[in-house]
């Protein structure tokens, strides 16, 4: 008995709480039915967005040719390295009786017998000449007129040098040189052998000292500064990311480092790093920015860090409203009201979407009262696609709420803006306008990639998802 009272008492219960809701949907329906009209209606709060803005590096590399440049250090370099005329002793021995001591006149040249040859390999630059020498020696007096002897030889000139920078932008090139004899210039006189690479020698190592000269300011004419201030130039100059949204890129460096020269078989490269921000502006060309001086070269860094800047995706506050239309109408009936129209607007960092609800059975098109809902932006965690979170919904109508809390629960799983495909765009035009040339013999080459969430933002005209790309970007000469 005691079981059987229990239930008619929860049976009851099921009855007034049944009794209740449609009660309170009754009230709902009968507000609905009026013309629609606003309510708790949340402000017009647009966010201002500032140009977006990313501590970025900038790599301006300079590329030599090392055969021009051999051609170079060529021109300044005689034909005839040195002359040779002397006079030794080349007799000095006991005949029969006699001890017999004799000089002879020592005459010849030593010349270049081909080009200069530069190479280079990791942080060094090799360079190599042919040189051939002929000497001849004749006796110095009647005595020793027979006297004659003559040979050639030939040599080898190496160098070596490690270019760097100066903090005066000249290139110093730090030669180590020498020479080696293929075979060492020998003359044979009454059967002996004299030496002759003593003689040879001082004025070939006196004329190599004229040559590093002829080679420091062949890399010198180079004019490293001239060539970086002119890069540094280039680098204040906007770039036009994307047409469609116009999207913008504004470098402004504020400092430049030596990033090191490489050398391989036949070019002579170097690197230098512009520090400062990227700005991406969106909308109109920026204001032109005038570029300063080149700046004191700073501390060696040991490679050009990585290109960041940040690339905005918009998405409309259409397409939102399009797809919420597109998901209420997926979602079955709830009590008997339909969803007549519907309005998304930004309001203090939130997204506000307005519902004007009438009766199912109502004829009146203008029928109908405005709810609405609140909720946030949530970017997904493989950053392709936005969805809201949080919805809550805003009346202060304690018979409407019920009703729309059941569309406030399935916007939040329903609504999902997948943005990849646009991001893909601009960052595929965004690489395409990175890679260009520029005047004065320079180009430009980019390649952005990676991208993470930087910040989600709600201005007038739709929701930004701000990115930050990294890649490189370079600034070339001669590359």
């Amino acid at each position: 008995m005691k079981f059987a009272s229990t239930s008619r008492i929860q049976r009851h219960q099921n009855a007034f709480l049944r009794s209740s809701l449609a009660g309170f949907a009754v009230i709902g329906l009968v507000g609905l039915c009026s013309t629609a009209h606003a309510a708790d209606k949340p402000p017009l709060a647009p966010d201002t967005v500032a140009p977006f803005s990313a501590d970025s590096r900038l790599s301006a590399g300079i590329e030599f040719s090392l055969p021009a440049l051999a051609a170079d250090i060529e021109r300044d370099i005689p034909q005839r390295l040195a002359s040779i005329d002397e006079r030794i002793e080349c007799v000095h021995r006991r005949i029969l009786f006699w001890k017999v001591n004799a000089n002879c006149d020592v005459w010849g040249y030593v010349e270049r017998s081909g080009g200069v040859s530069l190479y280079g390999r990791g942080d060094r630059v090799y360079g190599s000449v042919r040189i051939d020498g002929a000497l001849e020696g004749q006796g110095a007096n009647r005595f020793t007129a027979r006297i004659h002897g003559e040979t050639e030889a030939s040599a080898t000139i190496e160098a070596s040098a490690r270019p760097a920078l100066s903090q005066d932008w000249e290139l110093d090139l730090n030669f180590s040189d020498g020479f080696r004899w293929s075979e060492p210039p020998v003359m044979h006189v009454m059967g002996r052998e004299i030496p002759l690479a003593k003689y040879a020698e001082p004025r070939i190592r006196s004329q190599l000292a004229v040559v590093r000269e002829h080679a420091l300011a062949a890399a010198h004419r180079l004019d490293l500064h001239d060539k970086a201030a002119t890069a540094w130039r280039h680098a204040f100059e906007p770039i036009q990311l994307s047409d469609s949204p116009a999207v913008w890129l504004q470098m402004t460096p504020q400092s430049v480092s030596f990033a090191g020269m490489r050398a391989n078989a036949k070019t002579l490269s170097g690197s230098i790093e512009f520090a400062g921000t990227a700005q991406t502006i969106v909308g109109q060309a920026p204001p032109s920015v005038t570029a300063t001086p080149l700046p004191t070269l700073g501390r060696d860094v040991e490679a050009p860090g990585a290109f960041d800047v940040i690339l905005p995706v918009r998405i409309g506050y259409d397409v939102l409203k399009d797809r919420l239309t597109q998901a209420i109408a997926a979602m079955p009936p709830v009590a008997g009201i339909s969803v007549r129209e519907i309005d998304v607007y930004p309001s203090s960092g939130k997204l506000v979407v307005g519902l004007r609800v009438a009766k199912a059975a109502e004829a009146d098109p203008n029928a109908g009262k405005w709810v609405y809902l609140s909720g946030a932006i949530q970017v997904d965690a493989d950053g392709r696609a936005i969805r809201l979170s949080n919805v809550g919904v805003m009346t202060d109508d304690e018979g409407l709420a019920p009703l729309i809390d059941p569309i406030a629960a399935q916007l939040g799983s329903k609504l999902n803006v997948d943005y990849g495909i646009a991001y893909d765009n601009l960052l595929n035009a965004a690489n395409a306008k990175l890679n260009r040339p520029l005047k004065d013999g320079y180009r430009m080459e980019g390649s952005l990639s990676s991208a993470g969430l930087q910040s989600v933002s709600l201005p007038a005209d739709g929701v930004v998802i701000a990115l930050r790309a990294s890649g490189d970007l370079k600034i070339l000469y001669g590359m």
